[in-house]
């Protein structure tokens, strides 16, 4: 049997194996922070070293505890009592006096997150975002509770088999900075589980005031524990990698950028706790030969308002159509600018610049970006293998744009170079949008505008994040993960026959 004694130091320039064949080196920083109590979490995949310090794996580990003591007790509240908390919640959200605190919470993240030249475009609580999460929370409390459903029964002579839907567990989230989700996430307490949240630092602050003000007061009056949802109240990145790394965990659930969601899920993984990740995105639109023009720019327009993962990051328009329909594209995309008073950005495959009034590329334009204003061209030319980037823009709407053979060309950049979550086709034929649909690998297909991808416009259900396929379809799932879709399903047997014997 092999020794094993606490990790209590590191050297730098100490070898870490990973992977079965390979080791990663320990650097001087790391060796000169860590201490001992604190733990090393050695990612399989890549051999990134992550450091926890002590105090943040404490801090993550009571918080678990606290939801593992409450998922027991869940099993014994009514199902009137969560509906109690949604509308409490809601309705706390809804109270101007109660929200102004929150506001200003938001307010001084926002000031603080563009201060540091970090992106603020889903990080304001407006208007809008805060009656969207009321109007979550309150789908929430008036759907039917999906708790202990029937799914399946089968009988047999003289014995009856059940199959119930059941909760899971705690469920530990890590998200960026959106407020919106903090409030999404409750969704998994209609199906009887608890909560573990991290949120990013830039909005710590905003999910600090929900708690206090909404939130918790909400779990008391409707008499649920307060470890039904917890918030661990620390910016460190280190506090995301410590709850992935709980086994307690029955899912864990992470959304944001694309390399740090991979990170956390394979820490997760790791770990033996199953995954959920909403990272990568950026839409896919189509132009096909038999395209209407109209519905082409409406399209395009639509899918600008805004950036997040399912906003237009690249469109392929067919050849045939190009010398029509790519001034129509620019028109539509300075359009969507036009509309948050910017301008615009465009990125054009190489070899589809001829295809590009060549004045375009001359154009200067200020670009809004997190770390401030730029001016660059309006145009400018990328290789094909660039297509896989995804435009995190930040007030001026930025695209890529192919002029493709055809609509099958389109098909195979997009499953090569996307992230495959979104992919939408104007087209007017009927066979084409059906053989677009078998051959795209993503689990959102449209025949217009992109955005329509959300849990809520969608399928009038909060989400919790969407999934792409760039690591393969998910299991038994749908691409949207909401609350209600949190469960198992436990078989229950009841025997008439007291002579039943296999």
């Amino acid at each position: 049997m092999n020794a094993v004694r606490p990790l209590d130091a590191l050297h730098a320039g100490q070898w870490i194996p990973f992977g079965g064949n390979r080791a990663a080196e320990v650097s001087a920083e790391l060796a000169a922070n860590f201490e001992a109590g604190d733990r090393l979490v050695v990612v399989q995949d890549s051999g990134a070293l992550l450091h926890i310090p002590a105090g943040e794996h404490a801090l993550v580990a009571a918080a678990v505890a606290s939801a593992s003591s409450a998922f027991g007790a869940l099993a014994t509240v009514g199902d009137q009592q969560i509906t109690s908390f949604y509308d409490v919640f809601a309705s706390r959200l809804a109270d101007d006096e109660v929200f102004a605190g929150i506001a200003d919470a938001n307010a001084a993240d926002v000031a603080s997150a563009a201060a540091r030249g970090r992106s603020t475009t889903r990080l304001v609580l407006s208007p809008a975002m805060r009656e969207g999460m009321i109007e979550g929370l309150r789908t929430w409390r008036d759907i039917a509770s999906p708790r202990d459903q029937i799914t399946e029964s089968v009988d047999h002579v003289g014995w009856r088999v059940v199959a119930r839907r059941a909760p899971l567990g705690i469920v530990g989230f890590v998200f960026e900075g959106r407020p919106n989700v903090f409030a999404d996430a409750t969704g998994v307490l209609r199906t009887g589980n608890t909560a573990v949240l991290r949120i990013g630092s830039d909005a710590l602050g905003t999910a600090s005031a929900v708690m206090r003000l909404a939130l918790q007061p909400a779990l008391r009056s409707a008499g649920l524990p307060d470890g039904a949802v917890v918030l661990i109240e620390s910016p460190s990145r280190a506090t995301g990698w410590a709850l992935f790394d709980d086994h307690r965990l029955a899912l864990a659930v992470a959304r944001g950028s694309g390399e740090a969601v991979a990170q956390l899920g394979a820490v997760a993984r790791q770990a033996g706790v199953p995954v959920s990740l909403h990272g990568t995105g950026g839409a896919w639109m189509i132009a096909s030969d038999t395209a209407d023009v109209d519905h082409f720019r409406q399209s395009v327009v639509h899918s600008l308002d805004r950036k997040v993962c399912n906003t237009l990051n690249v469109c392929c328009i067919v050849g045939s159509r190009a010398s029509e329909l790519v001034p129509v594209f620019v028109e539509a995309l300075r359009a969507a600018a036009a509309l948050r008073g910017v301008s615009a950005r465009l990125h054009v495959e190489a070899a589809s610049t001829s295809f590009v009034d060549p004045s375009l590329f001359a154009e200067r334009v200020v670009v809004g970006r997190a770390d401030g204003n730029h001016d660059e061209p309006f145009a400018s030319s990328l290789d094909v293998t660039q297509t896989s980037t995804e435009w995190e823009w930040e007030t001026s709407p930025e695209v890529t744009l192919v002029v493709v053979n055809d609509v099958d060309h389109a098909i195979d950049l997009f499953n090569r170079f996307s992230p495959r979550l979104t992919a939408s086709l104007i087209s007017a034929d009927a066979g084409e949008q059906q053989r677009f649909a078998d051959r795209c690998d993503a689990p959102f297909i449209g025949n217009g505008f992109t955005r329509w991808v959300d849990g809520q416009f969608a399928l009038d259900r909060p989400e919790l994040g969407l999934s792409n396929w760039e690591n393969g379809r998910l299991f038994a799932r749908s691409a949207v993960l909401s609350g209600d879709s949190v469960f198992t399903v436990r078989l229950t047997a009841t025997v008439i026959d007291s002579g039943l014997h296999r």
